[in-house]
């Protein structure tokens, strides 16, 4: 079967991208072949590998049209979701949750789209799932879009100072300096998303605040996103105690891998119990996390289906 499509001289250039490696890469992705000749693309192969072929070529354009740069990321993130048939890709990846420096912040799977909606809509959203899903970064953006946005006045962000060594008092230095090396994965993704200067004056003001988890005793937080992250390792008294925060015109995002938790015993984790303690609750959500969410690199997808695998069989 062949197929040709027709668009203007803009839309081609950014749809075969730098050398053609757009279409290289959908050729692989399809199993059909793909040229250009002017402004007209043309598809050649197997009915079916032709017809799903223009489908994705359709979200693509779509996408460029709506502003979106067509890079690999994109033409796979394309590909799976039609592969999936969970949800169209020009949704999903037209959801433009935060822009910085002229990259766009946005959900690469139709999950990360179901977390980002629950996220905006519910009060309380668990987010439970494998490492490189995007959890973490997604909840940031979120927040970060909030603030800036004067949806809420501060974003808080805390994790349990748990580690399989030194205990937090033992380690040198300030307070500040001694909760770094637990809460740096925040900071690195607060430096995606905000200039270093801005974030800093935002620090200094206490429109965002970055503290261990222990500090979260006693506050009542309004007007505030608040995000726990590595919440697989928190205690059950710890997990109501952080919940039981939320104040007037506040959301909570919790963040966790009930595969990683370093704590002595799993069964003892707040996260693991959550679910059953608040599943039925109105206005909280759980959204989880597989390993074909994972955004990093695709081998890291086969390593926690590997792990996941091996654990069901020991």
């Amino acid at each position: 079967m062949k197929t040709s499509l027709e668009y203007g001289n803009e839309v081609i250039v950014e749809l075969a991208g730098e050398h053609d490696a757009n279409l290289k890469l959908l050729e692989k992705q399809l199993g059909c072949d793909i040229g250009i000749r002017g402004n007209v693309i043309s598809l050649e192969g197997e009915g079916a590998e032709v017809e799903r072929g223009k489908a994705v070529i359709g979200e693509l354009v779509e996408l460029i049209d709506a502003g979106h740069v067509v890079d690999a990321e994109t033409v796979e993130s394309v590909s799976s979701l039609m592969a999936d048939e969970e949800g169209r890709p020009a949704e999903v990846l037209g959801d433009v949750v935060w822009e910085h420096r002229g990259r766009r912040i946005v959900p690469k799977t139709a999950n990360q789209k179901k977390y980002v909606d629950a996220i905006r809509k519910s009060s309380i959203t668990f987010a439970i799932g494998p490492a490189g899903t995007g959890k973490t970064y997604l909840a940031l953006a979120v927040a970060v879009s909030e603030l800036l946005s004067k949806k809420v006045n501060r974003i808080i962000l805390t994790r349990p100072a748990v580690e399989a060594g030194e205990k937090i008092g033992f380690l040198p230095g300030t307070m500040l300096e001694k909760v770094d090396p637990y809460l740096r994965p925040l900071f690195d993704a607060l430096y995606d998303m905000v200039e270093p200067d801005r974030l800093t004056a935002l620090m200094e003001k206490g429109a965002i605040e970055v503290a261990p988890l222990a500090f979260m005793r006693g506050r009542t937080l309004n007007d505030s996103f608040i995000i726990l992250d590595e919440a697989q390792n928190t205690s059950p008294e710890q997990m109501k105690m952080f919940l039981t925060r939320l104040g007037f015109g506040s959301r909570m995002v919790v963040t966790g891998d009930i595969t990683q938790v370093d704590l002595p015993d799993i069964r003892f984790s707040g996260l693991a119990t959550v679910v059953d303690i608040l599943g039925d609750v109105a206005d909280i959500a759980f959204i989880n996390f597989e390993s074909r969410d994972v955004v990093r690199h695709k081998l890291v997808q086969k390593i926690v289906a590997a792990y996941k695998k091996y654990s069901g069989s020991s």
